[in-house]
């Protein structure tokens, strides 16, 4: 049941269980990326607005020059460190999921959360 997740808060329609299976992928895709872009200054101040009480948006500018690049970092080809297997990382999720029913099934003894190197 994809309503049920480990991390997430039980809430009508809201996918706990895809949201927890993407905190693994965080760090890997989206903030790495993102401090990727920063660095090599693709991002740059002009690309957010601030709004009224502090908060942050992109501008589309800014968001198609974000969503090019995580287009791309789905492409990437990475070893899955437990399968040996090359997968796209777009995949990635899709193969933790499915180790994760894995174990929740009993066919293996632990679930093991993907770890980049």
């Amino acid at each position: 049941d994809p309503q049920m997740g480990f991390l997430h808060v039980l809430r009508p329609g809201r996918p706990a269980l895809a949201l927890d299976i993407a905190e693994e992928f965080r760090p890997i895709c989206a903030d790495r990326m993102v401090l990727a872009l920063v660095n090599r200054r693709q991002m740059r101040s002009e690309h957010f607005l601030q709004r009224p009480g502090g908060a942050v948006r992109l501008t589309d500018k800014g968001r198609a020059i974000f969503l090019r690049e995580y287009e791309k970092r789905k492409k990437v080809e990475v070893r899955h460190p437990i399968l040996g297997q090359r997968f796209a990382m777009g995949l990635m999720p899709h193969v933790q999921a499915r180790l994760l029913a894995r174990y929740l099934r009993g066919d293996v003894h632990r679930y093991a959360p993907y770890l980049a190197k």
